[in-house]
């Protein structure tokens, strides 16, 4: 995503068919584990009338699931123009067509652009993304408070799992890759930006890194 392929890799691979999927999940099932992890962090600090950035969005669960507790404002960012349209159409009912912004693009390639947020979030966003050190820099100039991120454990069996995944897509023709990062190089990046991590939780596959500013 952070070249026009990869872009247009992550917006093939995350079509309307796996966002249905999702949004069918999510009615059934509420938030998968890790997003739950963020949600619990997140719920013990104040929010009220924070503005919220939601980096990968996906169909919007963070922002949907926090829409209650004091957030003034939810910006969308989104490789997939699927995911974007789902989130669309739940958010705008939480938050009304003022408070929410539906941006639709690679987010390192439009930071800039953006405004700044009180908390940014980045659930299941880094595992997709090549370039791990430039997309928590992009979070940080954003960041005003908050930064909260997900990533897979950097651990031999999870990186087995990945590398059979990736194989997988490799044989089918499908260039999206997922890939498993340094949580120490991640977590660099941010501290020279003027964050300290604040918080860390996990599962046996993914961890969730809290970062206050």
């Amino acid at each position: 995503m952070a070249c026009c392929f990869r872009y247009c890799a992550a917006e093939a691979h995350f079509d309307t068919k796996t966002a249905k999927r999702d949004l069918r999940r999510y009615q059934r099932r509420g938030p998968d584990d890790t997003t739950m992890l963020i949600l619990d962090e997140l719920r013990r600090r104040p929010l009220q009338k924070a503005d919220l950035l939601d980096v990968g969005a996906g169909i919007g669960v963070v922002s949907l699931e926090l829409a209650g507790s004091g957030i003034a404002s939810a910006t969308i960012v989104e490789a997939s123009p699927a995911y974007l349209e789902i989130a669309r159409q739940g958010l705008t009912v939480k938050y009304g067509t003022d408070a929410a912004r539906f941006v639709l693009g690679d987010f390192v390639a439009i930071a800039p652009s953006l405004s700044d947020a009180d908390v940014v979030t980045l659930d299941r966003v880094v595992c997709c993304y090549p370039d791990p050190e430039a997309l928590l820099a992009a979070a940080a100039t954003r960041g005003r408070r908050l930064i909260v991120f997900t990533y897979p454990r950097d651990r031999w069996y999870v990186r087995v799992f990945i590398a059979v995944e990736n194989f997988w897509r490799r044989l089918k023709g499908n260039p999206f890759r997922a890939f498993v990062h340094s949580p120490h190089e991640m977590g660099a990046v941010l501290e020279a930006a003027g964050f300290a991590r604040a918080a860390r939780q996990g599962t046996p596959v993914w961890m969730v890194d809290l970062y206050q500013r």
